[in-house]
């Protein structure tokens, strides 16, 4: 292994060859356009690439007077927009590649103008809890991916009072732990307890890294299966079994801790971070009030509950099984208005495929099918179309999908469209229709996803992935 792979990089970068994969392979070239988003707005000019990286940014009216040398690739109208950045996507590799893979799935989000994903640790076999763990998931990946790769570690009991373990996995490259306060459904990844947290943030602190925290407590239940009008078969039982209280609960818990990341804290350093937020009531309103209060906390939230309520869920679609669960039509509006304002961070894919035969499509039992929705090749044009209609920005899409993400990671040299940093950059008409049905192709392992048979707007060209340019993705046939 490569000291490249457990080094200070914390990324697997594929270099591609000349492959099908590849287009105009050029080492320095020019791609123009009347619409490049860069954080300072969006301008029209053109990007300059030299082995990857970006060397200068000219605008429109600089543009006749510049020297030109390398290749130049006019957009015209088309959308320049640093690559995505998912930091939550599950690829089950090693141990279940059945499910996904790092093949299907890092070419899936390719076809969705994801530059970078990160991989979390569970799902696949075994959990990547320790060094010898992630070695393993490295191997898996080294075989075959189609964009930049970074792995998240597990923060579990077995490792999470053993700072010297904790500090082996950070060392050989993990960007940050994961943990869940509730079970997570796989064995080896069993659930943490606030000691738990509060050890691992007190070893994250020396390495300025996130603690990932899937936030959920269970609750004692009401006896729900007793009345016979619960069906398992309608969405509204399951959504009974996953109350909003449980979000709030584990927030609550979470955030005692969270006060030992603020400035002069003993765990001042670390930062948390909150991933598929679900619920937009109490559980947001406790997250808004620990940021004032200068608590180091991030929160993201999901497309498919900005994208779906409980009420269009029909009888049996397991597709739609996920945890937290999708909630009502008047939680989706909160959600949208929390990402609008600033109050939810960033948004993930949480891509979390199995086998369709786990899925129960045709016993329709959503207590028993796995809990997971299928996304990477299509949350960002999800996002678009529905965020149109609340007015989003393309500034705001990078904010959410690639800048917010980058420094969450801790890679200064993604991100955004700027000097020095890599050319991970996707180009898309923000104006086209197509549907999500059999037509399209699909790389994903298995095509069973909600978002299909979805009309969104707006397909990827192309992207350009350190010195190449690859092919067109997600609403066009390569």
């Amino acid at each position: 292994m490569s000291k490249a792979m457990l080094g200070q990089l914390n990324t697997l970068s594929l270099q591609f060859s000349t492959s099908d994969c590849s287009l105009l392979p050029y080492n320095h070239y020019w791609i123009t356009s009347k619409g490049i988003v860069t954080p300072r707005g969006v301008i029209s000019g053109a990007v300059e690439v030299k082995e990857g990286i970006i060397v200068s940014i000219v605008k429109e009216e600089d543009w006749q007077r510049n020297s030109k040398r390398g290749q130049i690739i006019d957009y015209d109208e088309a959308v320049i927009m640093p690559g995505l950045i998912d930091v939550h996507a599950h690829l089950d590799d090693p141990g279940r590649a059945e499910w996904e893979g790092f093949p299907s799935g890092t070419k899936a989000a390719a076809a969705g103008g994801i530059t970078m994903l990160i991989d979390m640790p569970l799902n696949s076999f075994p959990s990547t809890v320790s060094v010898e763990t992630l070695r393993l998931k490295l191997e898996a990946a080294e075989k075959s991916i189609y964009v930049d790769v970074g792995f998240w570690g597990g923060l579990v009991p077995e490792n999470a009072f053993n700072a010297s373990s904790l500090d082996a996995l950070l060392s050989a490259g993990v960007l940050g732990l994961k943990s869940f306060m509730c079970p997570s459904g796989i064995n080896d990844f069993p659930m943490t307890n606030a000691s738990h947290i509060k050890e691992g943030l007190s070893v994250l602190a020396k390495y300025r890294r996130p603690l990932l925290v899937h936030a959920e407590i269970q609750l004692d239940s009401e006896n729900y299966l007793e009345d016979d009008a619960n069906d398992p078969r309608h969405y509204s039982t399951y959504l009974k079994t996953r109350p909003p209280a449980w979000e709030e609960a584990a927030i609550r818990e979470l955030l005692t801790l969270s006060k030992d990341t603020r400035i002069g804290g003993p765990a001042e350093g670390a930062h948390l971070h909150v991933v598929h937020l679900s619920d937009s009531g109490s559980s947001l309103r406790l997250l808004k009030e620990a940021k004032r209060s200068g608590d180091s906390v991030t929160v993201e939230t999901c497309p498919h509950y900005l994208a779906f309520s409980a009420e269009e869920i029909q009888d049996g679609d397991t597709r739609f099984k996920c945890a937290p669960p999708i909630r009502d039509a008047a939680n989706k509006e909160a959600l949208w208005k929390a990402l609008l304002e600033g109050d939810i961070d960033m948004l993930s894919s949480d891509h979390s495929p199995t086998v369709p035969e786990l899925k129960l499509l045709n016993e329709g039992n959503f207590l028993k099918a796995w809990g997971g929705i299928s996304s990477l090749q299509f949350v960002f044009p999800v996002t678009w179309s529905y965020g149109r209609n609340y007015g989003v920005t393309l500034e705001q899409l990078a904010l959410w999908w690639s800048e917010r993400p980058a420094k969450l990671i801790g890679q200064d040299s993604k991100g955004s469209i700027e000097v020095g940093k890599h050319a991970d950059i996707f180009v898309w008409e923000p104006n086209t229709d197509f549907e999500l049905n059999d037509d399209l192709p699909i790389y994903l392992k298995h095509p069973v996803s909600p978002f299909q048979c979805r009309y969104p707007t707006g397909y990827w060209l192309q992207f350009t992935q350190l010195t190449h340019l690859l092919s067109p993705g997600l609403g066009v046939d390569s």
